[in-house]
Parts: structure tokens; C-alpha cells; sequence
């Protein structure tokens, strides 16, 4: 390929050419040698600044010290570039958020314990682990009963955003009564009362973020450190977002329920919804139909005019900071 005189185009023989100019020297038709420019500049993967200090829950904790800053890194490095996930639990956010941030602060938990939602289960109301731990909170099905959520052939309300944001509450409500820090009750929340009140005491009781606990549980507070940093500023660690990125809420009515279902398609669709609307909007319905069992249910019911992103730039935002400030 012969490159035309001293022009450098922007086609892909332009490129070839731009690059043998760069890495070669170019030489003109008169035989002057042209000094060769630095090569371009290429694509470059930094590390996040680690603050020296995080609040949480109230609480400033020291980020100085080796292992709570090398810990802070390694989960802040991890959200910071797994970028499709962090960026779909943004999106997810401003939908769940409006939904938890009422229901803990009715139950005066700290509204950074959001974050604890995030990490344990992306935002996905139906995540399920390899545990079977399941939901928004990720409650075991012994754990779930115990704080009365329901769960039964037809109905799991694990899967139910405010149900069983209500039952991590109170969760969280006495974990915090049994340890008064607020770290703690994170740290138990993964690992159980019992495993952390027995390693504390069996440690000397250091501080939340120095204890020697099996990796996942020692990651644990750290992830949550690292959401809560990019949530809070999602540009400074590369999130670009506008208002038309972010799933927008859907106003619902509420149809309560005392009476069985025997299908609940057809239940749907005398409020003009298919069967995995109502699902997608109740996802805590587990069957084709609903065995009240003596119980009495609310089923959200979304507007139809809604359910739509005709207007996406319209999309309200829950929170200023996710969004680029022009």
C-alpha cells in the first residue's frame, strides 16, 4: 500500500500508514527523513484511589491501616472493573432503593445497610445461591420462617422486596441490640450470631474490620465499603450514567387477598397483564396458582400506562449523584 505524500487519513490505510510513521520513520519522496513522533498513547488501566477514611453507618473507620486498606483495594478494584455488573446494579438501584430505603429507615437501620442488599444478591429479587439462600436478603428457608416470612408450595416471600426487607430488619434490629456496632451486624449477617460472637470473643475482641474469619466473611465488609464509594460518586470510578440508563419505577396498585387463586393467569388478565407480568411484579409467586393457606396476601397490580419506556429521558432519578451533571 503507497501512502499518498505527508496526509495521514482516517481510513484504515490512513491507520497502517499513521503506524509505520510512528514505529519507522517516515521518509517523503525527497528522501528527508522525518523524526520519528512518541508512540501513541495507548489505552491505560489504573488503580483506585483508596480513601483514607470511609463512614459507615454513622462511623468513620480507618482505611490506613495495611490489611483494612489492601482489603478496601481489592474489592474496590473489583467493582471499579467489572463494569457490566456495577453498572446493571446502578440501574437496578433506582428501582429497589425507593422500595428499601422507607422500610429500614421505618425500622431506624441505617440506610447504608441498602448496600448490604446489593452485595448479597446484585439487586435480583429472584437470585437463588448455591446455598438456597434466596431473594433480595438471601434468607435460607429455616432463617425465613423464623422471621415469619411465608413459605409454602405456592408462595415463597423470600422473593417478596418489602416482606422480606422487613424481616432483614428486624434481623438486623437484633443483632445490633446483641453487639451495639454496627460492623458486627454486618459480619453476622454473612457468617451468623453465633460464628461471630464466638471468633470475637475467642480473638479478644478486636475491631469488626481486624478480625481472622474465613474469606468470603472477611471480604464481606469491604464489598460493601466498595459499593457504597461508587454509589456515591459512580463518574470518579468510571461510570458514565444519564437518566435514560436507569429502570425507572412502576407505580402499582394493591389487590389484597384472602381467597385462593386457581389460576393466576387468568387473574392477570382481568387486569389486562400476561402471567410473567404479574410474576415479574410479584415474583414471590412460586405456582400457577395461590394457596392462601388461612393468610392474606398483596399482589401488585402495575399500571399499565407505565409499563412502557416510550420517554426513557423521563426516567425520574432516585439519586443525583448516578447521573452525569452536564
Amino acid at each position: 500500500m503507497k501512502c499518498p505524500g505527508k496526509t495521514i487519513g482516517f481510513t484504515a490505510g490512513g491507520a497502517i500508514c499513521l503506524a509505520a510513521i510512528f514505529f519507522a520513520g517516515y521518509n517523503d519522496s525527497s528522501n528527508t527523513t522525518v523524526e520519528t513522533p512518541p508512540p501513541a498513547l495507548r489505552a491505560v488501566t489504573t488503580s483506585p484511589d483508596i480513601p483514607p477514611q470511609i463512614t459507615f453507618c454513622g462511623e468513620t473507620v480507618d482505611l490506613a491501616r495495611y490489611n483494612r486498606r489492601e482489603g478496601m483495594d481489592r474489592e474496590l478494584s473489583s467493582f471499579a472493573y467489572y463494569h457490566s455488573t456495577t453498572m446493571l446494579l446502578l440501574k437496578r438501584a433506582n428501582r429497589y432503593f425507593p422500595v428499601i430505603e422507607p422500610i429500614l429507615k421505618a425500622h431506624h437501620i441505617p440506610d447504608d445497610f441498602k448496600y448490604l442488599a446489593v452485595i448479597e444478591s446484585n439487586l435480583d429479587p429472584t437470585a437463588v445461591s448455591p446455598a438456597r439462600a434466596r431473594g433480595l436478603w438471601q434468607f435460607m428457608e429455616s432463617t425465613a420462617k423464623e422471621y415469619r416470612l411465608a413459605v409454602t408450595p405456592t408462595v415463597d416471600e423470600r422473593y417478596n422486596i418489602r416482606r422480606s426487607t422487613e424481616a432483614a430488619c428486624k434481623y438486623l434490629s437484633e443483632a445490633y441490640d446483641k453487639y451495639g456496632d454496627w460492623l458486627l451486624v454486618a459480619l453476622s449477617y454473612n457468617a451468623g450470631m453465633g460464628r461471630i460472637s464466638s471468633e470475637y470473643d475467642r480473638q479478644h475482641r478486636p475491631a469488626a474490620t481486624d478480625m481472622w474469619l474465613v474469606e468470603e466473611t472477611s471480604r464481606y465488609i469491604y464489598r460493601i465499603f466498595a459499593v457504597k464509594l461508587i454509589f456515591e460518586n459512580p463518574y470518579k470510578y468510571g461510570f458514565a450514567m444519564n437518566a435514560r440508563n436507569l429502570y425507572k419505577s412502576i407505580p402499582c396498585d394493591e389487590v389484597t387477598v384472602s381467597e385462593d387463586i386457581p389460576d393466576l393467569a387468568d387473574f392477570a388478565a382481568g387486569y389486562q397483564l400476561t402471567l410473567s407480568d404479574l410474576k415479574r411484579f410479584n415474583p414471590w409467586l412460586k405456582d400457577t396458582r395461590l394457596n392462601v393457606e388461612k393468610n392474606t396476601y398483596v399482589i401488585l397490580i402495575p399500571r399499565i400506562e407505565h409499563l412502557r419506556y416510550d420517554n426513557p429521558d423521563e426516567t425520574t432519578v432516585h439519586d443525583p449523584r448516578w447521573v452525569e451533571q452536564n
